[in-house]
């Protein structure tokens, strides 16, 4: 039997090599779980189970694997220690994964803490529209690697929505933009349609709007589609190379 752990800390760092000096390719959230193939006092080589996805983190207490029973559906969900003190707080990111043990009145509790019932949703539960959501990142800064409230790039943008909804979707643009199948031409845009670019990638909120993370920008921003794909095209000398359809 395969031996999974999940990661039990809000945020942690997937490094390209066993170094905190090296890049930052990915992160894990909260309940995100991994497989080890290598480990030493200080690092652990990993294979995230969500994504396939392989990299270094820290070697730390991590949990066996923990079935989850419900996730986050807020930007971000405070945790708290102890009710009635209401200290000790923390906060975890959209997405993330929890195992309820407990419940009172409009709280359940996990291993972490207590959280707020009306911040989760079931674990099997599914937008009708998987991107529904996705404009509670507007203005969250833009962050090489990141996947939450803290900092989130492009291609993370994309990918959490679609893990949220049970939906299996690759890390990076060049793989994503290979995995989905239908093609659209850009007179045909629509809402929900993915935009991409070499390094790049972009969902459609309407036929004339997109939002991003957006380097240059440092932050999630909604932009007109084609005054977007002019400023691309001009400041970084790229293409559109496809756009995608669910």
């Amino acid at each position: 039997m395969t031996k999974y752990f999940t990661n039990n800390f809000t945020i942690i760092n997937l490094y390209k090599k066993p170094s905190i000096r090296s890049e930052i390719i990915t992160q894990m959230i909260y309940g995100d779980s991994f497989l080890i193939s290598k480990r030493n006092k200080k690092w652990l080589k990993v294979k995230i189970k969500e994504d396939g996805y392989r990299g270094y983190i820290k070697n730390r207490k991590f949990s066996k694997f923990l079935k989850p029973t419900h996730k986050v559906h807020v930007l971000k969900s405070k945790v708290f220690k102890l009710l009635n003190k209401r200290k000790g707080m923390s906060e975890i990111p959209f997405g993330s994964k929890i195992k309820v043990i407990d419940n009172k009145k409009k709280f359940f509790k996990f291993s972490k803490g207590w959280i707020r019932k009306n911040d989760l949703k079931p674990i099997s539960y599914k937008e009708k529209n998987p991107f529904r959501k996705i404009s509670i990142f507007k203005n969250v800064k833009y962050k090489w690697g990141g996947k939450s409230f803290k900092g989130i790039d492009c291609s993370a943008l994309i990918q959490v929505f679609l893990n949220f909804n049970n939906k299996f979707c690759p890390r990076d643009t060049k793989d994503q933009v290979k995995f989905f199948k239908k093609n659209i031409n850009l007179k045909k845009i629509k809402k929900n349609d993915i935009i991409y670019w070499k390094g790049h990638v972009a969902l459609a909120l309407s036929n004339k709007k997109l939002i991003h993370a957006y380097g240059p920008m440092k932050k999630t921003v909604v932009m007109e589609i084609n005054q977007t794909i002019e400023r691309i095209e001009r400041t970084a000398k790229l293409k559109v190379i496809g756009i995608k359809r669910l």
